[in-house]
């Protein structure tokens, strides 16, 4: 499949028990199922649970049965099905929700000092959600 004809299939939370982090598992959605994928957040640590993001890119059944084979190795799967989005009429550009976006989706649009909200960083890990005083960030199902 070239490059150009890939398609987003969503995004994943995969989370990896303590036995599979030093694993290469992920690789195999590549090698085995021609699955691509974007790596938009990760905490691995050895002897402890990792947690990846991932958005899948692909066919839709080539991505189906790279998830399969991980749920076969004892990872867990979580399907990202709501997205974030932000009201621009609640939102006072107080910058509260800044300090918790740790994949730059939210950011500081200088000088004017403007919260900017790029939902495709976003990997809704809804922290931004309490976060924000007045609740302009909000999920959309």
């Amino acid at each position: 499949m070239a490059v150009g004809t890939l398609q987003s299939q969503g995004k994943v939370v995969i989370h990896f028990p303590k036995e599979k982090v030093d694993q290469p598992v992920i690789c195999h959605l590549t090698a085995d199922y021609g699955v691509m994928f974007n790596i938009l957040k990760a905490t691995i640590t050895p002897e402890q649970e990792g947690l990846m993001v991932l958005e899948l890119l692909g066919d839709a059944q080539s991505c189906q049965q790279g998830l399969e084979y991980l749920r076969g190795q004892g990872l867990r799967i979580q399907s990202i099905a709501q997205d974030i989005m932000r009201s621009e009429a609640r939102c006072t550009h107080c910058g509260a929700c800044l300090a918790v976006c740790q994949v730059g989706a939210l950011s500081l649009e200088r000088p004017e000092m403007r919260v900017t909200f790029d939902p495709a960083k976003c990997v809704a890990c809804e922290q931004c959600l309490t976060a924000c005083p007045l609740r302009a960030m909000q999920l959309q199902y």
